[in-house]
């Protein structure tokens, strides 16, 4: 078995919203794939995302707090000094290329590619994978143990349950096309 844990990755706002990406990464995660990390800025940009989808403050803070409880080690800390310093091309999204940076993470993952440019984020010893990408990758790297982790996101579900199948088609809605049929393929 090849054991990524020590693979750091920050995890960018869009990744974590939708819903049932962030439970395979989490999930993943949980069975120590690799390790997740992320800072007060995602989580405050998640925070909007979900006030915006119309949840209620008690559910935002429900969330964000399970998260951090799961993951005590991801929240990155002191990356604030090193925004102020990085140019990308939205300088809104410097903050995760510090806390990317302040971590000595390996990837970003982000499904906004293009204001990640890899040729800027090699300075800093970083690239940055969309979820599909990374999460295909994952797999690739520890099949057996992403199928234990993906069968127990499976089994874990609510509202509705659905079975392996059906979750796996959600995923390719959610624009898991690659990780859904990679998983599909070991099942």
């Amino acid at each position: 078995m090849i054991h990524s844990v020590r693979f750091t990755c920050v995890l960018d706002t869009n990744v974590i919203y939708p819903i049932d990406v962030r439970d395979l990464l989490f999930w993943f995660a949980r069975f120590d794939l690799f390790t997740p990390k992320w800072s007060k800025h995602i989580f405050d940009e998640w925070a909007d995302v979900m006030r915006k989808k119309g949840l209620s403050e008690e559910e935002i803070s429900k969330r964000t707090n399970i998260a951090n409880l799961a993951f005590p080690d991801a929240l990155v800390e002191n990356y604030e000094p090193l925004i102020g310093g990085l140019e990308l091309p939205d300088e809104k999204d410097n903050h995760v290329l510090a806390a990317a940076i302040k971590t000595n993470a390996n990837i970003i993952v982000t499904n906004n590619l293009k204001d990640f440019p890899n040729d800027y984020l090699s300075r800093f010893g970083l690239a940055a994978k969309d979820a599909d990408d990374f999460i295909t990758d994952t797999i690739d790297l520890n099949p057996d143990q992403a199928v234990v982790a993906f069968r127990r996101l499976v089994l874990n579900r609510r509202n509705p349950d659905l079975d392996q199948y059906q979750v796996l088609e959600i995923f390719r809605k959610r624009g898991l096309a690659d990780s859904a049929n990679y998983l599909h393929s070991l099942i």
